[in-house]
C-alpha cells in the first residue's frame, strides 16, 4: 500500500476537513449543540469538499456561517433547488459558497458543501442545531451525538435518491473530535454516564444546579457520544413561554409568544400494577446482513442477530397466557412463523421457539416496507390490542415513507422499537414509536437489549390510554394555535410536549392553564399545569426553533400521507414555516456566498469526499457487507474521479483499512446472502452460553418448569442432587418451578428487570396449584442452592 503523509482519503487525496469542535449547553431538557468544522486546502488547486453526517433525527438545524480569514457568512434558509442553483452560480463565477442540506428520505442525514477553498485556504463552519432530550425509563435524560453513519439500504424500486456516503472504518478517521458539554437545571444534577470515556463532571455551584464535562481525548469514531444526565428529583411538570422576535411581524409564529408545556403525567399504583392479560403481539425482526455484525466495538463476542434472538426468547416466555402473538423478519424478502397470530399455548410457544434458535442475519438488505405492509394488512383480533416490537439496525433510506405508512395504521396498533447498534437511524427509530404511539429504545456500547426490551414489553402490558383531549384555560383577549399534532399515546412517567402559539394581549389575568384528560381502565384522569404567561427573553429562540421544528415535521408527514395530493401546497407551507424560523427542512436549504472576494479564484476545482465513521465491519469483509446493505446501487471505486458536483444519489463509497490501493471491489449487486453463501468466515465468536437464557427457554408456557437434566444443568447441578433435595410430597413441577424462581431471586437480582415478567407468571402458575408443600420447598431449594430466598418473595 502507498505510504502517504498528513490526512488523506481511501483515494490517497488530503482531507481538507481537520477537526470537529462540538460544545453543548443542556439547559433542563432542552440541548443547544454547537459543531464548528474546520477546514484547510493543502492542495496546489482550488477544492470542493463534501461531508455526508447524521444528526439526531429530532433535531432543530438553525444556524449555519463560514469564516474565511476575518470574513463571516451567515447562510440564509432558502427553497431547496434555489439555493443549489445560488451556490451552483457561485461556483461557476469563482466564488467560494457554502451548501446544507437536510436528505429528503431521512431526517437524520444532512450534506455539507464547502465550494472553491483556494490552495492554502482554510475555512471554519459553525453549524447549530437544538432538540429535545428524551427521557429514558430510568428517569435519565439521553443525549446522543451521532458519530457514525452506516451506509442505508435503498429498496430496488425507490425512485427517490438517497444518500452519497463515503465510509471508512472507525480507525482511519483522518479528523478529530472535540466535545464539552454544560449542563444546568433548577434540580441538582447528580451524576452523568457514558457510552465514551468522559473527564470526571465539574460542578460549577455549591448546589450543583450547574457542571461540565468533557469527552476524554482520543475518541475513536468507533461509537455515537452519548450522554444520560441524571437530575436528583423526579421530572416535574413545566411551561415556560418565549417571547417572540422583536423584528418579526406580530401575528407570525416568530413574531408571536411560543409556550413549550412538559407533562409528566403519573398513574395510580392499583394501575401500575395490573397487567393486560390479552393483546397480540406482533414481533418484527431486522435479518439483513449487516445484523451479523457486533453489536458495539466494545462487544465483539456478541452479534446484533444473536442478542436479538435471545430477546426475542426472552419476549416469547414472557407473554401472558391467553394472548395472540406471531413473529415476522425481513431483508430483501420477508418470512413468518404463522400465516396469523395465533393463540400462545404450549404447541405455538415451542415452534417459535424452535424457528427462532434457527434465525440467521440471511436475509439480505433492509426492505422493511413490505413486511409493514403484510402486517398491516392482517385484520385485527377483537379484543386484543395489537402491539407491534420492531428490532433493527434501522439502516434504510426510505425513512419517510416507511414513518408514513407506520403514522396512517397509528389506530390499529401501538409500535415499540428498537435501534441495535451504534449508528442506527434516530429519525427512524424513534419515528417508529412517535408515529405508532410506542416507546423507542438504542442498544449501544455496553448495553444489553433484553432489559431495555422487557421495558417496553411492561409499557405494551399497562391498559391502553384512550380518549386524551387538550384543553387551554387562558385570558379573555389571549389565543392559542396548537403546533404540536395530538397526543396519541401516554405512559406512566414519561414526558408529553406541547407547543402552542399565543396571541393577542390581556391586561387582567397572567396566568394560563392547560388541562390535558384521559381515560385509564375506565376512569376519567386530569392533569392540570397552571404557568405564568408572562414570556421570557431568549436570543436564541429555543422554543421557537423546536415548535418550528415540530411543526415542518407534522407537514412533512403530512405530505407523505397524501402521495403527492396537495403537494404544492404543502411544500409552500414547509417552505414559509422553514424560512421564516430558519430552521431547516427537506424541501430548504442554508446557503451562504462569499461575494466580498477581491478576485473570482480560477482554476480547475478538485472534489474531494469528507470519509464518515461506519461499524460495518464483520471483520474482514466492510466492503463487501456495505455493498451489500446499498445494493441496489452504483458503486464508485477508489480510483474513480466525480467530475462534477453531486447532491444526495444513490451512491456510495466504501473502503476498509484491509483493503490495497489496486484492491478489485466485490461485483456491483452482490448481495449479502450470496456473500455469506460464499464461505466467507466471520471472525465474531459464538460466546458462550448464559445459564440465564438457558433457564428461561426452559419455562413452559404456563409459567412451571419441568424437573429433567436441562434443568438440573441451567442450575448449576447434577440430576442426582436436585432429586434427593426435593421434598417428598412436593410435586416436581411445583419442585422445579420454586427452584427456577430461588434461583432468579437469589443469583440473578441484579437483572430482575428481565425476568420479572415470566417470575410473576411463574407465581400465577404455583398458586393456581395450590400445593400446602410450597413453603417446604422454598426452605429445601434455598439450601439446594446455597440462597436466602424468603417465600414472601415467591408471593407465599
Amino acid at each position: 500500500m502507498m505510504n502517504c503523509c498528513g490526512l488523506i482519503t481511501p483515494q490517497k487525496n488530503p482531507v481538507p476537513l481537520k477537526s470537529i469542535e462540538v460544545e453543548v449547553e443542556v439547559k433542563d431538557h432542552v440541548a443547544t449543540v454547537v459543531s464548528t468544522l474546520n477546514y484547510e486546502n493543502k492542495e496546489d488547486k482550488p477544492i470542493e469538499a463534501v461531508f455526508v453526517f447524521p444528526l439526531p433525527g429530532e433535531a432543530a438545524v438553525c444556524h449555519f456561517s463560514a469564516t474565511i480569514g476575518q470574513t463571516q457568512i451567515v447562510a440564509e434558509v432558502k427553497e431547496k433547488q434555489e439555493a443549489r442553483q445560488d451556490y451552483d452560480d457561485a461556483l461557476s463565477s469563482g466564488q467560494q459558497a457554502f451548501l446544507l442540506e437536510e436528505s429528503e428520505q431521512s431526517p437524520d442525514i444532512f450534506s455539507l458543501s464547502v465550494g472553491s477553498l483556494p490552495p492554502g485556504e482554510s475555512a471554519s463552519i459553525r453549524l447549530e442545531y437544538v432538540t429535545e432530550l428524551a427521557v429514558q425509563a430510568d428517569e435519565g435524560l439521553r443525549f446522543c451525538l451521532p458519530a457514525v453513519l452506516n451506509p442505508r439500504y435503498t429498496p430496488r424500486d425507490s425512485e427517490a435518491p438517497s444518500v452519497t456516503v463515503t465510509s471508512v472504518t472507525s480507525s482511519l478517521i483522518p479528523y478529530s473530535l472535540s466535545f464539552s458539554a454544560r449542563l444546568s437545571s433548577p434540580r441538582p444534577v447528580s451524576k452523568v454516564e457514558s457510552t465514551c470515556s468522559l473527564e470526571p463532571l465539574q460542578y460549577l455551584n455549591p448546589e450543583q444546579t450547574q457542571a461540565t464535562v468533557k469527552l476524554a481525548a482520543g475518541h475513536k469514531f468507533d461509537r455515537d457520544v452519548e450522554l444520560l444526565i441524571y437530575y436528583k428529583d423526579a421530572h416535574q411538570p413545566t411551561a415556560v413561554v418565549e417571547a417572540g422576535q422583536a423584528t418579526a411581524e406580530p401575528g407570525t409564529l416568530m413574531g408571536d409568544p411560543v409556550v413549550m408545556v412538559s407533562l409528566y403525567p403519573e398513574f395510580p399504583q392499583s394501575v401500575m400494577s395490573s397487567i393486560d392479560s390479552c393483546g397480540e403481539f406482533v414481533f418484527l425482526m431486522d435479518r439483513s446482513g449487516s445484523m451479523a455484525c457486533p453489536i458495539s466495538s466494545q462487544r465483539h463476542e456478541e452479534t446484533r442477530i444473536s442478542s436479538a434472538r435471545d430477546t426475542l426468547l426472552l419476549l416469547l416466555k414472557s407473554l401472558p397466557m391467553g394472548c395472540y402473538f406471531n413473529i415476522y423478519s425481513f431483508g430483501d424478502s420477508y418470512e413468518h412463523i404463522f400465516p396469523k397470530s395465533v393463540e400462545y399455548n404450549e404447541k405455538t410457544m415451542e415452534e417459535a421457539q424452535n424457528k427462532i434458535k434457527k434465525m440467521d442475519a440471511d436475509l439480505g438488505g433492509t426492505e422493511i416496507l413490505p413486511s409493514l405492509k403484510h402486517i398491516y394488512k392482517q385484520r385485527c383480533i377483537p379484543n386484543q390490542p395489537r402491539q407491534l416490537f420492531i428490532f433493527t439496525d434501522g439502516e434504510v433510506s426510505n425513512t419517510k415513507e416507511v414513518l408514513s405508512l407506520v403514522k396512517k395504521n397509528a389506530g390499529s396498533h401501538r409500535c415499540f422499537s428498537f435501534g441495535i447498534g451504534e449508528g442506527a437511524s434516530s429519525a427512524l427509530i424513534n419515528g417508529f414509536a412517535k408515529m405508532g404511539g410506542g416507546y423507542a429504545q438504542f442498544i449501544t456500547g455496553v448495553d444489553r437489549m433484553q432489559p431495555k426490551v422487557m421495558q417496553s414489553l411492561g409499557f405494551s402490558l399497562q391498559p391502553a390510554v384512550k380518549d386524551i383531549s387538550v384543553t387551554w384555560d387562558l385570558p379573555k383577549g389571549i389565543s392559542v394555535k396548537e403546533l404540536s399534532p395530538p397526543i396519541v399515546t401516554i405512559f406512566q412517567g414519561q414526558r408529553s410536549l406541547l407547543y402552542g402559539q399565543l396571541s393577542g394581549q390581556s391586561s387582567k389575568k397572567t396566568e394560563g392553564c392547560v388541562t390535558v384528560k384521559y381515560s385509564l381502565v375506565g376512569h376519567r384522569t386530569k392533569n392540570k399545569l397552571s404557568f405564568s404567561l408572562k414570556p421570557a427573553e431568549d436570543a436564541r429562540l429555543t422554543v421557537h426553533r423546536l415548535a418550528a421544528r415540530t411543526l415542518i415535521r407534522s407537514l412533512e408527514i403530512e405530505d407523505q400521507e397524501n402521495n403527492e395530493r396537495n403537494h404544492e401546497q404543502v411544500k409552500k407551507k414547509v417552505v414559509d414555516v422553514s424560512v421564516q424560523s430558519g430552521v431547516s427542512s427537506a424541501f430548504t436549504s442554508f446557503i451562504a456566498v462569499n461575494k466580498d472576494q477581491n478576485k473570482p479564484i480560477e482554476g480547475p476545482m478538485l472534489h474531494r469526499n469528507i470519509p464518515t465513521p461506519c461499524l460495518m465491519s464483520c471483520g474482514g469483509f466492510m466492503p463487501m457487507m456495505a455493498m451489500c446493505k446499498s445494493a441496489p446501487m452504483n458503486v464508485v471505486c477508489c480510483d474513480e474521479a466525480l467530475d462534477e458536483h453531486q447532491y444526495f444519489s444513490s451512491e456510495m463509497e466504501c473502503y476498509d483499512e484491509g483493503m490495497e490501493e489496486d484492491q478489485e471491489l466485490p461485483p456491483v449487486g452482490l448481495k449479502c446472502d450470496a456473500i455469506f453463501a460464499k464461505g466467507i468466515d466471520s471472525p465474531v465468536q459464538e460466546k458462550p452460553k448464559d445459564p440465564f437464557l438457558e433457564l428461561v427457554s426452559l419455562q413452559k408456557a404456563s409459567g412451571c418448569w419441568l424437573l429433567d437434566l436441562a434443568l438440573a444443568a441451567a442450575l448449576g447441578k447434577t440430576s442426582e442432587e436436585v432429586e434427593k433435595a426435593k421434598p417428598a410430597k412436593v410435586n416436581n413441577e411445583v419442585w422445579a418451578t420454586v427452584l427456577a424462581l430461588i434461583w432468579l431471586h437469589g443469583l440473578k437480582k441484579d437483572g430482575e428487570e428481565e425476568w420479572s415478567l415470566l417470575a410473576r407468571k411463574a407465581v400465577s402458575w404455583l398458586h393456581a396449584q395450590k400445593d400446602p408443600c410450597v413453603a417446604e420447598a422454598v426452605i429445601a431449594g434455598n439450601a439446594l442452592l446455597a440462597c436466602s430466598v424468603e417465600k414472601e418473595a415467591l408471593g407465599f
